[in-house]
């Protein structure tokens, strides 16, 4: 049976048993999800372009100080709104998303009251290579879609001039990222200050228009688009330039870890919470890493010892980061290799799953300008709306840097069964709240990808001995994160340690050891959300499979996990509990 159909069922069965009240409280409820919602897409109205919706579609975010203010506000409006619901006149469905509704804005007023707005900068990326994609991410298919347009890019400098002035915040309290891992990130502001505005990235749009854009416009747009690149786009980058490399840089802090921070130690034990979504402390993250990390490397071991290697295990790994056989020649020979595995994983994915999303994705590079500092490959979400598919990125920056026996984990990862199959499916689960559809746990959508490598094995993937020890490296690293992130902004492991840690229990290439490396230190707490989440969607897998025995139908569980929503991870084990009491009563 479709959740959906179990969503409508509950709904009636709970306003049949109890009458008015319920459905009074469940129009509240739908009610505040409704207004809750429009009110996030009226602060961003990147993401309400990015789903679709065009409201907004000429501004782009506003993030000033009264900006700012009145998100708090509503923050504290819809949580105070949501207390005087009772929740236990609702069906079991509409309280999950209730709950799920208030972690999501405590959260974002814990992060506005800890001040997280000062850093809107992070080691690989920021919001200026953000804008940078509204050439491909904004609806481009008529004259007024192109004012809108040239309107955000005249809009970009006061956005600039806004997160500028929460970087100033930050140098003045003491809250900066560390100079360490800002080194060479000026080339990501810099790409962008051209002389000629055809040069610029902006410009491809005006290069070819829709034919929805009437030839006696297309002169006149060229003429805006060209004097809002010149005029806006590339003094906001010059300016940002400027003051990146004389003020920021040069004024981060000479620390590593987050604790170090001001309210440093409440800031992270808040941030291992939210993006773990359970009530667990630094210390227990850490040991659960030690003990994953001892795991996984007896199986490294044995799969070693399987490709026929006599050397011990470090010996084993410089041969794997130094033999000519495991890296790509060209990056066009990479790409092809990731889109050969990704439609290989396309054909398999019928005996893993009942239901899959419609919406198709592609494969490109890394944009060059992030590339040098950016991880090795990421998932791009498609358009809401069904009208641009996803995109699995692969980074064909330094080509002998990028390992050919992780690629079918990667591409498990970043393509189908994780993120993409994941995204695109709920994008497309109409019955789900808008908050839930569109976004949700991080342990959710990145245990998901995790435990997705994994599904490899079970179709018929990593049969290479090298392979499978990518699989493996993978893992190791997620298991790794929990170790170096928390030793990192808990236990003020140096940034030496963390290098160590990473290249002697994993085959990542050196380069992405330290890409990485910086990312952890600039990101605290995400890193966190990937071993996590997947752990607990196995242990949900192993309960499923000890009960249900000869009965356990992993196209029916992997329903039960994704049709759901991206849900926390108390959340996704109450709902997989019950489809395990609903099978075993079924027998």
């Amino acid at each position: 049976m479709r959740f959906t159909g179990i969503v409508a069922a509950g709904l009636l069965s709970a306003a049949a048993a109890a009458g008015a009240a319920p459905e009074t409280e469940s129009r509240r409820l739908h009610a505040l999800f409704d207004e809750a919602w429009q009110f996030r897409l009226a602060e961003d109205p990147l993401l309400a372009t990015a789903l679709g919706d065009r409201l907004g579609i000429d501004r782009l975010p506003s993030v000033g100080p009264e900006d700012l203010e009145r998100q708090r506000q509503g923050a504290r409006t819809f949580l105070a709104r949501l207390a005087a619901i009772d929740l236990a006149t609702l069906s079991p469905v509409e309280r999950t998303h209730a709950l799920v509704f208030e972690r999501q804005w405590k959260d974002a007023l814990a992060e506005l009251e800890l001040g997280m707005y000062r850093l809107p900068i992070n080691a690989d990326s920021g919001f200026h290579t953000g804008i940078a994609f509204l050439p491909s991410s904004v609806p481009l298919r008529s004259t007024e879609d192109y004012e809108a347009y040239v309107a955000r890019l005249r809009a970009i400098p006061r956005y600039f001039a806004q997160q500028t002035e929460h970087l100033k915040a930050g140098l003045r309290d003491g809250f900066t990222q560390p100079k360490v891992v800002m080194k060479g990130y000026e080339g990501t502001i810099a790409a962008h200050v051209v002389e000629n505005a055809e040069e610029s990235r902006f410009w491809k749009p005006f290069a070819n228009f829709p034919p929805g854009v009437p030839e006696a416009d297309r002169e006149r747009l060229r003429e805006a688009g060209r004097a809002a690149i010149r005029e806006a786009v590339v003094p906001a980058y010059r300016d940002l330039l400027a003051f990146f490399t004389a003020e920021y840089l040069p004024g981060g802090r000479d620390t590593l870890g987050a604790s170090e921070w001001p309210r440093g130690r409440e800031l992270y034990a808040h941030l291992v919470k939210s993006f773990t979504t359970m009530d667990v402390t630094p210390d227990q993250v850490h040991e659960t890493g030690l003990a994953e990390v001892k795991r996984i490397r007896a199986e490294m071991e044995q799969v070693k010892a399987k490709a026929g290697f006599e050397g011990d295990f470090a010996a084993f790994l410089k041969f794997l980061r130094e033999d000519e056989r495991f890296y790509p020649k060209t990056a066009q020979q990479l790409l092809e290799r990731a889109s050969f595995l990704a439609k290989k994983m396309d054909a398999q994915l019928p005996k893993l799953f009942r239901t899959l999303p419609r919406l198709p994705y592609g494969v490109e590079p890394v944009p060059d300008e992030i590339a040098p500092k950016y991880t090795g490959g990421r998932y791009v979400e498609g358009a809401a709306d069904g009208t641009r598919a996803g995109l699995y990125w692969v980074n064909t920056y330094a080509l002998n840097t990028r390992t050919l026996y992780t690629l079918e984990a990667l591409t498990l990862h970043e393509a189908v069964p994780g993120h993409h199959l994941q995204i695109a499916l709920h994008q497309e689960l109409a019955d789900l709240p808008p908050f839930l559809r569109y976004g949700g746990s991080t342990a959710y959508v990145e245990g998901w990808a995790l435990y997705a490598e994994r599904l490899g094995l079970e179709a018929g993937f990593y049969q290479d001995p090298y392979a499978d020890f990518g699989r493996l490296t993978y893992e190791m690293w997620r298991a790794c994160r929990l170790v170096v992130d928390t030793g990192l902004h808990w236990k003020g492991w140096t940034r030496e340690q963390v290098l160590e840690f990473l290249a002697s229990n994993t085959a990542l290439s050196l380069h992405e050891v330290t890409t990485e490396t910086d990312r952890y230190i600039s990101w605290p707490g995400q890193a966190l959300a990937y071993k996590m989440g997947e752990l607990q969607i196995r242990a949900l897998r192993a309960r499923a499979e000890e009960r249900l025995g000869p009965r356990f139908d992993v196209r029916a569980f992997h329903d039960a996990v994704l049709l759901g929503g991206p849900l926390p991870m108390d959340a996704l084990a109450a709902r997989v509990e019950a489809w395990i009491a609903d099978a075993e009563r079924a027998r």
